[in-house]
């Protein structure tokens, strides 16, 4: 394959200077520009861009044997026209046509928006408030910013700004941003998100530029961890940083930077696994994390062992780890390791779509993570708790037992492996007392597949033959009446069911929640479940 040059020559439609590496915009979407020159056997200029959104293009940079540029994918480049492209305008310009065209000049008692007017009863003069120079916050999304404009005009224009979202834009580099943010001394927070920014080749001199940002979001701007951390020092103060949906699959150790950094968002980045966060772990005042739809399946904090508290992510409070592979109880056992852990939104994993109802995989979650306050956004209670570490010590008991637990502390040795999974376990029969014989019936949870037979009758259809039937006692009532509806042929949404038991003679206990398991009811082995139609 040949690797052809551009023919400077050829070049006849005026374009910007340094066209290459620029950022263009062609029927809405961004590229850069990769190529400048001719395409034989075509005339004239053409523009090789690789695309932000590798489906929009048509090859990988190359044309009939002969390489003009590179791409990333076999799809993400394409030749336009100069004409087709537009390489932006300036800050300013773009400000005066977001703002300038919303609000016009007030005349008396009038205020004229776009073509309309409309009149002013009880209103200030909004002339003074609607003036640019007076905005603290600024959102240019999507208007095709590429750079500042006149020397020190974005300072005069607007000299308030605080908050800036330049997200979806065509900078090129972070020289271009900084020589628009150095201009706003009071800028806090930056949105850069949908953008493409070459990294600078000394970030430290840009610093001034940034001195006073908390708040920074690159979303899908096609960045890495290591490129995060090469640019770290351009933010001394940062406080937010938001790298959502990014190529980051790999976390490299923050060494002087990002120390003071309180929320970071790594969702929808495909980490390579759960020892990646080790990486990060050490940062000192980190209290939020998002790690939603990243692959996590496992998590192991090796400083310390089942039942203690780690030193990584020392003030770490709020923990988003929806849409994973999370499987195993053991990942939730290493969470109760994390010291300051008080909220987790842990949604839509397998663990939680395991055979268990939403309400006992909830009261699970909250017995092994003892600090927890708040779960999937819903507030555990104080009576919540209680009942939740109750039940999971008659859930576990017999197992405790059997592992070499006791009831006498003397004697409690319950094995290596039990310990490890169910950290919490002791802690919570010194905290409430070890159940009693008699309460491991009581229990409102189930030992998983623990069969029972159960004997279904319907007494108000003495024609029908009783059924006798060995279900899990983990299944729900729902799921029960769902049985009965197919050996019945009755719809479910007509059927009330009770039982008796043996011990407790012409008495029925109505199962009146569909959502609760047979367990919950305490049924037994050889008990008689009443069907009625309603």
């Amino acid at each position: 394959m040949r690797v052809e040059t551009p023919d400077r020559g050829a070049v006849a439609e005026p374009l910007p200077s340094e066209a290459l590496g620029r950022r263009v915009s062609c029927d809405g979407e961004r590229a850069t520009v990769r190529y400048v020159g001719v395409v034989p056997p075509t005339a004239g200029l053409w523009l090789g861009v690789e695309w932000d959104d590798p489906k929009r293009g048509k090859h990988d940079g190359s044309h009939e044997g002969v390489r003009y540029f590179t791409c990333r994918f076999p799809t993400g480049g394409s030749f336009v026209r100069p004409k087709k492209a537009s390489f932006g305008m300036s800050y300013v310009a773009a400000l005066r046509q977001r703002y300038e065209g919303d609000v016009g000049c007030v005349d008396g008692e009038k205020l004229k928006i776009s073509t309309r007017t409309v009149e002013m009863v009880g209103f200030e003069d909004l002339s003074k408030k609607k003036k640019i120079e007076n905005l603290t916050s600024v959102s240019l999304r999507g208007c095709e910013v590429n750079g500042p404009g006149p020397e020190n005009e974005v300072r005069q224009t607007t000299p308030n700004v605080v908050s800036l979202n330049l997200s979806g834009n065509l900078l090129c580099c972070w020289e271009d941003v900084a020589s628009i943010t150095k201009q706003l001394e009071g800028l806090q927070e930056l949105q850069l998100s949908d953008n493409r920014l070459c990294i600078p080749a000394d970030p430290q001199n840009l610093a001034h530029a940034f001195i006073n940002l908390r708040v920074l979001a690159l979303n899908s701007t096609a960045v890495i961890w290591s490129e995060v951390l090469r640019c770290a020092p351009m933010w001394p103060l940062l406080e937010e940083l938001y790298v959502c949906e990014n190529e980051i699959t790999e976390l490299h150790r923050p060494k002087n930077v990002l120390q003071n950094l309180k929320v970071l968002d790594l969702s929808k980045n495909s980490l390579a696994g759960g020892n990646e966060l080790l990486n990060i772990a050490e940062l000192p005042r980190l209290e939020k994390l998002n790690l939603s739809s990243t692959g996590l399946s496992t998590l192991q904090f090796n400083d310390v062992g089942p039942g203690c508290k780690t030193a990584m992510f020392p003030a770490l409070k709020f923990l988003s780890l929806d849409d994973n592979a999370i499987s195993e109880w053991s990942v939730v056992n290493e969470l109760e390791k994390l010291a300051s852990l008080q909220q987790l939104s842990c949604h839509r994993n397998p663990l939680i779509e395991q055979d268990r109802t939403p309400e006992t995989t909830r009261q699970l979650f909250i017995a092994r993570i003892g600090q927890l306050q708040v779960l999937n956004k819903s507030e555990v209670m104080r009576e919540e708790r209680k009942g939740a570490e109750l039940d999971y010590c008659k859930m576990f008991c017999v197992m405790w037992l059997g592992s070499g637990g006791n009831r006498d502390p003397e004697l409690d040795r319950p094995s290596g492996e039990f310990v490890e999974q169910h950290p919490r376990f002791q802690s919570l029969i010194r905290k409430y007392g070890a159940p009693e014989e008699g309460e491991l019936k009581k229990t409102t949870f189930a030992l998983k597949n623990q069969l029972l037979t159960i004997t279904f009758i319907c007494p108000e259809m003495p024609q029908r033959k009783a059924i006798k039937k060995q279900l899990p006692d983990s299944m729900t009532v729902q799921k029960v009446k769902g049985l009965l509806y197919r050996l019945l042929k009755v719809s479910d949404s007509e059927l009330k069911l009770t039982y008796t038991s043996s011990k407790m003679k012409n008495t029925e206990i109505e199962m009146n929640n569909d959502l609760q398991p047979l367990a919950f009811y305490s049924i037994e082995d050889g008990d008689t479940v009443l069907v009625r139609c309603l």
